[in-house]
């Protein structure tokens, strides 16, 4: 039995629209966005995520801004009471890792201990070039600055000098709610970021794009997961599992971005895939769905009360 008596089988967070065309094809406003997330908290969901880009592009191939990360999280943050608030993800090579740790901390302060920290090594080789970071060698900086911030969180000081980075006698001060900070999130694919996941990792995250947007291809992901943690050590039963889902319900514009086939169905059909997820040992589901507008998140609604009578 869930939250307030809920037989949710697992939480239900949503990605909050950040580009110029997300909110059925046009830019969200604050005021968009303070009101979804005020509706996302009436209609019981478990969290919001906001994602780190700077910029996309369209499959037209026009560029696609975005609101960023940081400052949309902190916002959000301050009009939230309850609602977990995520990063999926944060790229460590945009911003100093002890400076990331620093915002997530001050971040966890605002919201009362809300706060899940989502950490990748980004993707889109074109953000980079445009906004002046170096996209050669990002894994390895990505593995270098989840060595700082991790040690930064969860012990308050680190001393560490590496190829990147270099941080000496760094203390993380003021703390804020939670004795080692918030629980870290690595989203990532591929040998070496399942590696780096397993051995940092509260929870580890795979997204749509890896499982064709199904439960049924969680599996797979799952066992590559399970190899990297016993590669390192790591008991698989003490990293939280995550997957992110794309979802259309009736009414959605264009889906900017998108190469796997949505979820579609009537609220109990989707509903039972959900419950899907959590059969294949899912524990957050994060969705995009599509309208991603309040008409959007109020039928998202109907499928979590299907979802919540078990």
């Amino acid at each position: 039995m869930g939250t307030n008596g809920r037989r949710r089988p697992l939480e239900v967070g949503i990605l909050v629209p950040q580009g110029e065309y997300r909110w059925n094809g046009r830019l969200p406003r604050w005021s968009d966005l303070a009101a979804m997330a005020r509706l996302a908290e009436d209609i019981g969901l478990d969290s919001l995520w906001v994602v780190d880009h700077l910029l996309y592009r369209t499959p037209d191939g026009e560029p696609e801004g975005m609101w960023e990360c940081w400052s949309l999280l902190a916002a959000l943050a301050a009009v939230t009471e309850r609602v977990k608030l995520g990063t999926l993800v944060v790229c460590t090579n945009w911003r100093n890792p002890a400076l990331i740790a620093k915002m997530a901390e001050t971040v966890d302060e605002i919201c009362g201990g809300r706060l899940i920290l989502g950490l990748g090594a980004g993707n889109t080789e074109h953000e980079f070039r445009r906004f002046g970071f170096p996209w050669e060698r990002r894994v390895s900086r990505f593995a270098e600055a989840l060595h700082i911030i991790h040690g930064l969180l969860r012990n308050g000081w680190i001393d560490y000098v590496g190829e990147f980075y270099t941080v000496r006698d760094c203390l993380l001060r003021p703390r804020g709610p939670r004795p080692q900070g918030p629980p870290i999130l690595v989203g990532g694919n591929g040998p070496r970021l399942l590696r780096l996941a397993a051995r940092y990792a509260d929870i580890w995250n795979t997204y749509y794009d890896f499982t064709g947007n199904r439960a049924s291809g969680v599996g797979q992901q799952i066992a590559a997961f399970h190899a990297a943690c016993q590669d390192v050590g790591r008991d698989p039963a003490t990293v939280e599992l995550s997957a992110s889902a794309l979802v259309a319900f009736p009414g959605h514009g264009r889906i900017y971005g998108v190469v796997a086939d949505p979820v579609r169905g009537s609220p109990e059909e989707i509903a039972e895939e959900f419950r899907a997820y959590a059969r294949a040992g899912v524990r957050h589901l994060q969705l995009r769905i599509e309208p991603n507008t309040l008409e959007g998140l109020e039928q998202l609604g109907k499928v979590l009360e299907v979802l919540d009578r078990g």
